[in-house]
């Protein structure tokens, strides 16, 4: 209509200069209207998406055999319960203002698979058509197995009170409102990869070592993410699709594998550079002295990345992960203790000396041994070596250097205290350990200079954590 309108509005404009102008204005009155129109039509056009006219139906294998798992076993769930498909409408205007409405439809369904008999552990992952799921995009439910489970409350809500079984002595979960799309709208071929306590070991386990303990930001409850490249996001502390972050993957794991797990010694390592003890200096370290767009920097005792210790490398390879973000390390602190665990803090020292190093070995070699062990780190010259400074003041002057120089063993020990009070305190402080090459030098005959400074150390962190 407007078309017709505007066209002829152009031509009695165009009119006044004869006409060529009446043809001209014509034309532009008719493109004028043109637009008007279309304007008007899209805004009224309607268009929908795929939508399922009933749904597919689904099937469950009466009378299947209910496996009794050992160990770790990947299965396929049989299905025991399960809604009608939940549709889920929603209309956008595409092209923005003035475009047309399109209506697309999702399809989710709520469903119970068992999977074992007995009472299994844990699920450790999910896959469906083949692909396993990422658990964070799912709302999964698992149920042991045990004796006195009770009732799903949402198979309950759906089958009214007192009408839903509890399915007790079966594993089973439940998913609620689980997606189809990427399944053609169907419910996906699901297996479960489930884990049976077998033996007394594990049951039995009640203090675990958190392993590996050279990672900057692996104890992180929180998600970290940074950009190796323009547009390329990646998250650091999350290589699993079963949990959030790392950190709590392993930990969820390691509680349903060790039920009377009561204690975790959390491992934070610093980096020494030289085997003599009166040269070696205990610092923080790192992988990269810069990353591109982290969403978390890296703070350990007051230095940031670009003035950290730069870890060497082994081959082609980084030969250790860096220190642990302090931040992570309080909150990694605060979630343990959250979780009904008791925490021993662990400062470590891990020995950075790469194998082209032109160090002085306190032990009569050419060299110092590539990445050697911390029980090694010793006086100059070592005990039994020609001319060894063991039992005299030498020694003693030495010993002093090492654990009070600027990085030396009292500030990492004392800064890892500091933070255990950040986190409202740990159960345990551990000092000392493996490094046998300094405590059994002597300054005299009958004295231990490194044993008394561990003793010093001790008494003042007993009292700054209370």
């Amino acid at each position: 209509m407007a078309t017709l309108v505007f066209q002829a509005v152009g031509t009695a404009l165009g009119s006044v200069f004869g006409p060529v102008g009446a043809a001209i204005g014509s034309a532009i009155g008719a493109m004028g209207g043109y637009a008007v129109d279309t304007a008007i039509i899209n805004s009224t056009r309607h268009y929908e998406g795929p939508r399922l006219g009933n749904a597919r139906p689904m099937s469950a294998d009466e009378g299947a055999s209910l496996p009794f798992v050992y160990g770790t076993v990947r299965l396929t769930g049989n299905l025991i319960w399960a809604t009608r498909f939940i549709e889920r409408k929603t209309t956008e205007r595409q092209g923005g203002k003035g475009g047309p409405k399109v209506t697309t439809y999702s399809y989710y369904i709520h469903a119970a698979f068992a999977l074992a008999q007995g009472d299994v552990a844990a699920v450790r992952r999910v896959w469906a058509d083949g692909q396993e799921l990422d658990m964070n995009t799912v709302n999964m439910r698992f149920y042991s197995g045990s004796e006195t489970q009770m009732p799903d409350p949402l198979i309950e809500a759906k089958q009214g009170q007192g009408n839903a079984p509890a399915y007790r002595g079966t594993a089973y979960v439940v998913f609620e409102n689980l997606p189809l799309d990427n399944y053609g709208n169907r419910l996906p071929q699901l297996q479960f990869e489930i884990i049976r306590i077998t033996g007394e070991l594990t049951k039995n386990i009640q203090s675990v070592c958190l392993l590996p303990g050279a990672t900057e930001f692996g104890l992180a409850p929180y998600l970290v993410r940074d950009e190796p490249t323009a547009g390329n996001r990646r998250l650091i502390n999350r290589n699993s699709l079963r949990g959030s972050t790392d950190w709590s993957a392993a930990l969820d794991e390691l509680q349903m594998l060790c039920p009377n797990l009561k204690n975790i010694a959390i491992i934070v390592p610093w980096f020494g550079d030289d085997l003599r003890a009166e040269h070696c200096r205990i610092r923080p370290g790192v992988m990269n002295a810069s990353v591109r767009k982290p969403s978390h920097d890296w703070r350990v005792a007051g230095l940031s990345r670009g003035n950290a210790h730069l870890i060497s490398y082994a081959g082609e390879t980084v030969a250790y992960g860096g220190t642990p973000d302090d931040a992570s390390v309080v909150s990694a602190i605060k979630d343990a203790k959250k979780r009904g665990l008791k925490v021993t803090l662990y400062p470590f020292i891990m020995m950075d000396i790469p194998a082209d190093n032109q160090k002085i070995s306190p032990y009569g070699e050419a060299t110092q041994p590539p990445y050697p062990w911390r029980g090694r780190i010793t006086c100059h010259p070592a005990p039994l070596q020609t001319a060894s400074v063991d039992k005299t003041a030498v020694a003693g002057q030495q010993i002093s250097h090492f654990v009070e120089q600027e990085w030396g063993y009292r500030r990492f020990l004392k800064h890892y205290a500091s933070l255990a009070v950040q986190a409202g305190g740990v159960d345990a402080f551990l000092l000392g350990s493996e490094l046998i090459g300094l405590t059994k030098i002597r300054d005299t005959p009958t004295n231990f200079p490194f044993v008394n400074a561990l003793c010093s150390l001790a008494s003042e962190i007993r009292t700054q954590l209370g």
